[in-house]
């Protein structure tokens, strides 16, 4: 069309899905822009066992283009042919398989060179070499986590006032208040051992602080956050007003709201079941921990347990055999209250549908954030990573949700059948349950303004960001 402006922008995701798919739902959302005249392009980077997984989801999408890089091969500790965190062994096999990636930026760079000129790329803050090679073709770059405003002021806030180096802290679960937010308390445990780790070395602490620097004022031109202004508004303020040596925080979710509406008339056994179960007026409690979450075969079970004393109907998602940990007898005493699958499910879909009124998760944000969108409370049970401030987040500051309580008061320790089956019956039928479906459904409308074209706040964000980075990268010229 005449007058119209060409802009190209790479997405490079971690290699993990939870990573991943906020990243190709923003690519969809950068395809809806066409305000003032601009077309947009996107290219998505992956490797070869990746971008089958990438490919599907985006085949509403075919405009998307999708390049594979060699994944690196024979990695220590790594085994053969494993190319995303789903695929290790074990999460102690994160630091060398993230360093690993590294040897992708060779390949990276020789494409950049034959690619039309980008205006900015987007990748992962673990993938901490792309701020080098956009450096180096002089591309505007953001970073992206994956976690929240929430989250991010928080530790941000604890590491600054070196909260827990001093040696009064003498428990990992002794509560400390965050000078930065004085209603908010954490506890040591609340973190993950390398940031707070007095003696700051070791493998995981090197890889932590070149996250640290290339995501700079100097290396980056912000943090591309998935989520919405609304939700946070006072942690996205602070950490935008005041600091200045940190780049800018961009809201421009909640991206899940760009996935297509489901198509297809046959129904998975899971979702017959959730009908039924709406036929029956029976409300039913979701109940799944994504991808990497590590439960031991005794949590388990005591998982099961209290699911099966609350008497709650329940649809549980687990990759293992809970028939062989529990012996037989289990599935046949829930078999009118509960269904359990193991088989990849569409989370959206099952959180979407009417009968579903709470959902038990490790509050991995892209998760939560789901959640919220479709006005379901959340039972939290934080597990590693920044999930425990996620769960904070929803239970203490939103409340959305209920927190399950370890016996020890650590993030991972062990859970009773009990402290569950307490805490679903209080989601599902309490009073505190009903205040969270309230306010879930209040954030749910906020979710959905957030995204509407020109009047939402991450909309908006969006626009900002386009003529943003777009102007400085024609400032600077094409590709070198």
């Amino acid at each position: 069309m005449a007058g119209s402006t060409n802009h190209h922008v790479i997405l490079f995701p971690y290699m993990s899905k939870g990573h991943t798919i906020p990243l190709l739902q923003f690519g969809r959302l950068l395809l809806r822009h066409h305000r003032n005249e601009q077309i947009i392009s996107v290219t998505v980077f992956t490797t070869p066992k990746n971008q089958p997984f990438i490919s599907e989801f985006l085949s509403d999408t075919p405009e998307i283009s999708v390049i594979s890089l060699p994944f690196p091969e024979n990695i220590s500790g790594i085994p053969p042919g494993v190319e995303s965190t789903e695929k290790l062994p074990s999460m102690s096999l994160f630091v060398p398989f993230t360093r690993a990636t590294k040897l992708l930026q060779p390949f990276f760079e020789e494409t950049l060179k034959s690619l039309p000129q980008v205006s900015f790329m987007v990748t992962d803050g673990f993938l901490w070499w792309t701020s080098e090679s956009a450096a180096k073709f002089k591309i505007p770059r953001l970073v992206f986590y994956g976690t929240n405003s929430y989250a991010f002021a928080v530790l941000n806030s604890t590491l600054h006032y070196k909260l827990f180096t001093v040696p009064e802290i003498k428990s990992d679960s002794e509560p400390v208040t965050v000078p930065d937010f004085p209603w908010i308390q954490v506890k040591k445990c609340d973190f993950e051992h390398v940031l707070t780790d007095p003696k700051q070395s070791g493998p995981a602490h090197e890889l932590l602080m070149d996250h640290v620097s290339s995501s700079t004022t100097t290396t980056s031109h912000g943090y591309l956050v998935n989520s919405f202004y609304e939700l946070e508004s006072a942690f996205v303020d602070h950490e935008n007003n005041n600091n200045s040596d940190r780049p800018k925080s961009w809201c421009v979710g909640p991206l899940c709201l760009t996935d297509p509406p489901k198509s297809g008339s046959t129904k998975p056994a899971w979702i017959r079941w959730l009908d039924r179960k709406q036929e029956e007026v029976r409300p039913v409690l979701y109940v799944a921990f994504g991808t990497q979450t590590e439960i031991s075969n005794k949590q388990l079970k005591e998982l099961a347990l209290g699911l099966e004393d609350s008497k709650v109907n329940f649809l549980w998602v687990t990759r293992k055999d809970v028939e062989e940990i529990l012996g037989q007898g289990f599935k046949d005493r829930i078999r009118e209250s509960g269904i359990i699958v193991r088989d990849w499910v569409d989370q959206w879909e099952i959180l979407s549908h009417e009968s579903v009124k709470g959902f038990l998760s490790h509050c991995g944000w892209n998760s939560a954030q789901e959640s919220i969108y479709v006005g379901v409370p959340l039972m939290a049970w934080p597990m590693m990573a920044e999930q425990p401030l996620n769960a904070k987040l929803v239970v203490e500051e939103i409340k959305v949700g209920v927190r399950v309580e370890t016996q020890d008061g650590s993030v991972q320790g062990f859970v009773t059948r009990g402290e569950l089956s307490r805490k679903i019956k209080e989601l599902m039928e309490g009073e505190t349950g009903k205040i969270a479906r309230k306010n879930v459904k209040e954030y749910s409308k906020m979710a959905k303004a957030a995204l509407v074209e020109g009047t939402g706040s991450s909309w908006k964000n969006l626009d900002l960001i386009l003529k943003e980075l777009c102007k400085s990268r024609e400032s600077n010229g094409a590709n070198d």
